[in-house]
C-alpha cells in the first residue's frame, strides 16, 4: 500500500489578485528541472504561453484562454476588446476543443452583458467558474476510473494528462492519484511521449511527486512492455472526442491502441465531457496540428538529424471508437463506445 505523498506540485493555473489581476502558469517547457511560474498580464502573453506549449493539456490550455479573455479589460471594461482577445486566443492551437469550448463560453457572457462597466467582474467570475468546474471534474473522473482498477495494478500512460494537463488532479493521472487516496497501489509504466517529452519530462515528475511508482519508458517499447510484463491497464487522456468515440490525442496514442488490442489490456481514455464534440461524428473530420521540424530534427536545440532533412510532425493521432475499451467521464463510464452510448450520459 503507497498512501505516501511526497509533494503536490504548484497549480499549472492561476489567477492572482481581481479582475485587475494577472495569470500566473508554471512553464511546462523547463521542467523537469527548473520550476519556473510566469506571469502573464497580456492577451499576447497567455497566446504565446500556450503556442508554444508553456500551458499545455486541452483542459488547462481552455481555464488559461479564459483568464486571458479576462486580461483584455485591464485597460478597462470593453466589449470589443474582450470579444477580439476570444477570436485571437483562438488561432493559438487548432486540436484541443476545450480551447473553443471555454472562449463560447467567455464570449457568451459579453453577449447577455448589458452593463459594460461590470462586464470585467463578470467575466473573471465565468473563467473562476470554468476553473473550478474542471477541478470537480477531474475528481469525478478520478472516482469513477479508480473503480476500473484493483489494488497493485500495473498501467501504461502515454503524454501527460495530469494536474499539469488541468486544474489540480488531471484526467487520466486522476485515476491513478485516486487509486493512492483510496490506498491501493499502482505501478505505471510512462511512455517518454517523443518529439516533446511531455511523459519523460511531465507524467514521470508528476508521480514521482506523489510517490507512486514509476518507470520511464520510449514509446517503442511499450508493446514490448505488454508481452514481457503483465499490464492491466491503458489509460490515456484526450484533446477531442467525437460523437461516435473517435479520439483525437497525442502522437502514438493510436500504435499503443493497436498494441493493447492485441495483447488483450484493457485500453482506457479518461476526458470531462467538455473534450467531447458532438458536432464532428468521425475522427477524421479533426483538425490535427502539424508543428515545427526543429522539435524532430533538433529536439531542445540539439541536433540529431541531417541538415535540411524532411520531417512530418503530426502533434496528435486519432484512436477509432472500436480499440477503446471505455471512455471515462465526469458523468460516468461510456461502455461500448457509440454514438448511442456516448449521447446517452454526455448529452445528459
Amino acid at each position: 500500500m503507497n498512501t505516501h505523498h511526497t509533494h503536490v506540485p504548484p497549480a499549472a493555473v492561476r489567477w492572482v489578485g481581481e479582475t485587475d489581476g494577472y495569470l500566473e502558469l508554471l512553464d511546462q517547457t523547463r521542467l523537469p528541472t527548473e520550476l519556473v511560474q510566469v506571469p502573464c498580464r497580456e492577451v499576447a502573453q497567455v497566446w504565446e504561453a500556450i503556442k508554444t506549449l508553456r500551458v499545455r493539456g486541452a483542459p488547462a490550455i481552455g481555464i488559461a484562454a479564459a483568464y486571458g479573455v479576462v486580461l483584455s479589460q485591464r485597460e478597462g471594461p470593453s466589449r470589443e476588446r474582450a470579444l477580439a482577445a476570444a477570436d485571437y486566443l483562438a488561432t493559438s492551437r487548432p486540436t484541443a476543443v476545450n480551447l473553443f469550448w471555454a472562449l463560447d463560453r467567455m464570449r457568451s457572457v459579453v453577449h447577455a452583458h448589458a452593463e459594460v462597466d461590470t462586464l470585467p467582474p463578470r467575466l473573471l467570475r465565468e473563467a473562476a467558474q470554468i476553473h473550478e468546474e474542471d477541478r470537480r471534474m477531474c475528481r469525478a473522473i478520478g472516482r469513477h476510473g479508480a473503480a476500473l482498477l484493483g489494488d497493485s495494478a500495473v498501467v501504461i500512460t502515454h503524454c501527460n494528462a495530469g494536474g499539469l494537463a488541468t486544474s489540480e488532479y488531471g484526467t487520466a493521472l486522476s485515476v491513478l492519484f485516486t487509486c493512492q487516496d483510496q490506498g491501493k497501489s499502482v505501478r505505471v509504466f510512462v511512455d517518454e511521449t517523443r518529439p516533446l517529452w511531455q511523459g519523460a519530462r511531465l507524467t514521470a515528475w508528476e508521480l514521482q511527486q506523489r510517490g507512486i511508482a514509476a518507470t520511464l519508458i520510449c514509446d517503442a517499447m511499450a508493446a514490448h512492455v505488454m508481452q514481457t510484463h503483465h499490464v492491466d491497464a491503458v489509460i490515456v487522456g484526450a484533446d477531442r472526442i467525437t460523437a461516435r468515440g473517435d479520439v483525437a490525442n497525442k502522437i502514438g496514442t493510436y500504435s499503443l491502441a493497436i498494441a493493447a488490442r492485441h495483447h488483450g489490456v484493457p485500453f482506457y481514455v479518461a476526458a470531462p465531457s467538455s473534450t467531447f464534440d458532438m458536432a464532428l461524428r468521425e475522427g477524421t473530420h479533426i483538425p490535427i496540428e502539424q508543428r515545427d521540424a526543429s522539435e524532430i530534427a533538433q529536439p531542445f536545440g540539439h541536433a540529431i538529424a541531417p541538415a535540411g532533412i524532411d520531417v512530418y510532425n503530426p502533434a496528435f493521432d486519432v484512436t477509432p471508437a472500436e480499440l477503446i475499451t471505455a471512455l471515462i467521464t465526469e458523468r460516468g463510464i461510456i461502455t461500448p463506445v457509440s454514438e448511442q452510448e456516448i449521447r446517452r450520459v454526455v448529452d445528459a
